[in-house]
């Protein structure tokens, strides 16, 4: 039986310049590639070395991109190795097959939106309404499924995210807030479903699974293994669950050790 591997993308396999957090003396510093390019410029990064253990994955088990990226944004991102032959996109609301989302998979979910959450344009209009010009660069609809914000950090009031949480909990929705985006997305939607769905479509016998925010957490709880990096919302609020692995590194060390991880347990498995 194969291994699947689902795990998230930004800032747990792959970082931004900005968070590469590289605080070793510039001529120890790791040497670094570019799987992202946006606009002409570089945007996404992971270690030589971590691009090696990816491609070693690849051959060793079902590997599945697990991101709450929109599709475009997603296939803007060359990872080496094989190509996915699953991956999904939108939180869970794309199940994408050999780079094509699957038509019945998207259906099941909005079937499962519309029943249980409140509609995304009143979540769309209460943003709108509270969330200040002084400190929200952009507003964001992700697929027609859920919203974001671009803001500046430094500057966002902490108790309208509290609120903002507080608010949308009673209407079926869950808040999570990462580096200067702030995401509002219906519970129903989520990366464990999907994931659910590609072990039927496999028979993966074990489910590892790896990522660093809130929206991970599911995720990592219907794996049958999962590792966390030391940084992210995950690691901010100390949260831990029986088969969680917290691990200590932060940044680009921590893909890296998040793929030993994976190919260790691959490699139990199949011994």
């Amino acid at each position: 039986m194969p291994v699947l591997v689902a795990s998230d993308l930004d800032r747990t396999l792959i970082y931004s310049a900005a968070a590469l957090a590289l605080t070793m003396p510039d001529a120890r510093a790791p040497r670094l590639l570019c799987v992202e390019v946006h606009e002409a410029r570089p945007l996404s990064y992971m270690t030589e070395t971590a691009a090696q253990l990816l491609t070693d994955l690849g051959d060793a088990a079902v590997f599945v991109p697990t991101t709450t990226r929109t599709r475009k944004q997603y296939q803007r991102i060359n990872l080496p190795g094989p190509a996915p032959k699953y991956a999904i996109c939108a939180n869970g609301g794309h199940l994408l097959v050999d780079g094509v989302t699957d038509p019945d998979w998207h259906a099941q979910v909005q079937g499962r939106l519309a029943e249980q959450c409140a509609p995304l344009a009143e979540i769309q209009d209460h943003l709108m309404a509270t969330a200040s010009p002084a400190w929200v660069r952009k507003h964001r609809i992700a697929e027609d499924l859920f919203a974001y914000l671009v803001v500046e950090r430094e500057l966002l009031p902490e108790e309208w995210v509290k609120e903002l949480a507080a608010w949308a909990e009673n209407r079926g929705w869950t808040v999570s807030l990462q580096g200067r985006k702030i995401y509002a997305v219906p519970k129903p939607l989520t990366k464990s479903a999907a994931m659910h769905e590609v072990v039927r479509r496999t028979g993966a016998d074990l489910t590892l699974a790896a990522g660093d925010s809130l929206l991970d957490a599911d995720l990592l709880l219907a794996a049958d293994r999962g590792w966390r990096p030391g940084h992210g919302e995950l690691a901010d609020a100390n949260w831990t669950a029986p088969m969680i692995t917290a691990l200590p590194e932060r940044g680009a060390l921590a893909g890296e050790r998040i793929l030993r991880e994976f190919l260790k347990a691959c490699r139990t498995e199949t011994s």
